[in-house]
């Protein structure tokens, strides 16, 4: 599967966390005369309370997954059905917010998908928005600085889940990476016919966010797996950023023939 493109931001657009993203199709210069949106995810990080890293991480993807399977999308009449369709056949971007207390409560409010992961971590995706029409709740919560950690490693990841694997040579801040996973995963929900993803999201989309060990990527980068490309246009210079690997269970996508530990 060819890389997806890069979708930069207009030039007077401001400077997000998010990566520029995987675009559907077409010509470049044809998604970008079209109208442009954003996909909002919130991630609640309370000050005494914050997620583990590695749980925000999957649950971002797995609330892009949650909005993609939900009747609301996938239904022809759906109510956002609309506005996701022209979201990817222009640029696709992400961009993650964070939120507390009476923040958390206000954005709680409005239309969109809370999804809870396994260790805590909370986030809240709303369909598409015009990307210079962000609801006020929004707009006015921080991009920037959304900084985790793990209390402890993550262990091997769990038999049979796809496998988001983060580029070993970056650093990022946790708002953006959570952005790269949501674009890997939005790639597998592309890979996958309907029985593939009616069996994943009945599972509740389980999946696994790793680093990947720095003698693997160059295997898990060669072209056979799907990968996310970032622009270059926040934190890190263009390149790779994510790669996804199938699972043998769920989301099975491409992955590589090789004797190595999750």
């Amino acid at each position: 599967m060819p890389a997806p493109a890069d979708a930069p931001a207009p030039a007077d657009a401001p400077a997000p966390a998010d990566a520029p993203a995987p675009a559907v199709g077409g010509h470049a210069e044809d998604r970008d005369t079209r109208p442009q949106y954003v996909l909002p995810l919130v991630v609640r990080l309370e000050r005494t309370d914050p997620p583990a890293r590695t749980d925000a991480l999957e649950t971002s993807a797995r609330a892009v997954l949650t909005l993609l399977a939900d009747p609301r999308v996938t239904e022809p009449d759906g109510e956002w059905a609309e506005r996701v369709a022209a979201w990817e056949d222009a640029r696709i971007r992400k961009v993650v917010r964070r939120a507390r207390g009476g923040e958390w409560r206000k954005a709680g409010e409005l239309p969109g998908i809370t999804v809870t992961g396994p260790g805590g971590a909370e986030v809240r995706v709303f369909p598409p928005v015009p990307l210079d029409g962000w609801p006020k709740e929004l707009a006015k919560l921080q991009v920037s600085g959304t900084d985790l950690d793990d209390p402890e490693p993550p262990g091997p990841a769990p038999e049979g889940v796809p496998v988001l694997w983060l580029n070993p040579a970056l650093e990022m801040s946790a708002g953006k990476t959570m952005a790269q996973t949501g674009h890997a995963a939005q790639l597998a929900w592309w890979e996958l016919d309907g029985p593939q993803r009616e069996k994943w999201a009945a599972a509740g989309f389980p999946l696994a966010v790793r680093t990947a060990p720095t003698t693997d990527w160059p295997a898990l980068t060669d072209g056979r797996l799907p990968v996310v490309r970032d622009a270059g246009f926040t934190e890190i210079a263009p390149g790779l950023t994510v790669a996804l690997e199938g699972g043998t269970v769920y989301c099975p996508t491409p992955r590589l023939q090789r004797s190595r530990p999750h």
